[in-house]
């Protein structure tokens, strides 16, 4: 959709400068894949209604770019015809929702009563301390991120760490360095 603005218009209709056609559903930013954009928008168009699916869109639009930045919700508004600052709410209240860019890996420490009790604390101190990170931080390099979580369901594996979605139970702080090793030797990083 494009709209036409009109600006400086003289008192017999002649305009002072030319009128600008905008895109009002392109993207601002430049650093964003325009392949991306086009995928989230066919998933919006085919969308039967889009009432009352923002939060569906929303998850779609994180997992097309790995995170919502700015760019990336004022387009979701557009499309949909709302306020940023709505879109922006409800980025902002849901944990799941995230406006950075994470790591390659993702790394969860459950910090449920189970986990807690068994050491999670001290798990998740040591990934800290060799990731130089802190919790909902990425490391320098970009290959981790690092995230404490509720419960992931594991409860009889305490303490849990899951890395993407492979979950490592009744992790000590000393598996932590191994764990990390495997991942930095899948990218050739020691």
């Amino acid at each position: 959709m494009e709209i036409l603005l009109k600006d400086n218009v003289a008192k017999d209709g002649e305009y002072m400068t030319e009128p600008q056609a905008i895109s009002v559903t392109a993207p601002a930013a430049e650093d964003l894949p325009k392949e991306k954009f086009d995928e989230l928008e066919a998933f919006i168009d085919s969308m039967e209604t889009t009432k009352g699916a923002l939060i569906a869109i929303l998850h779609k639009a994180q997992d097309i770019f790995g995170y919502l930045p700015r760019d990336v919700q004022l387009y979701i508004a557009r499309k949909l015809g709302i306020p940023g600052a709505e879109v922006f709410g409800v980025v902002s209240f849901y944990s799941y929702f995230t406006t950075k860019p994470g790591g390659k890996h993702t790394l969860s420490v459950c910090m449920g009563t189970a986990c807690f009790v068994r050491g999670a604390d001290k798990v998740i101190e040591r990934l800290k301390e060799k990731l130089n990170v802190e919790s909902n931080e990425t490391t320098e390099d970009g290959l981790f991120t690092l995230k404490d979580v509720r419960c992931i369901g594991a409860c009889g594996l305490a303490p849990v760490v899951m890395v993407d979605d492979k979950v490592y139970g009744r992790v000590r702080e000393e598996d932590v360095d191994d764990i990390i090793r495997e991942y930095r030797s899948q990218e050739g990083q020691q």
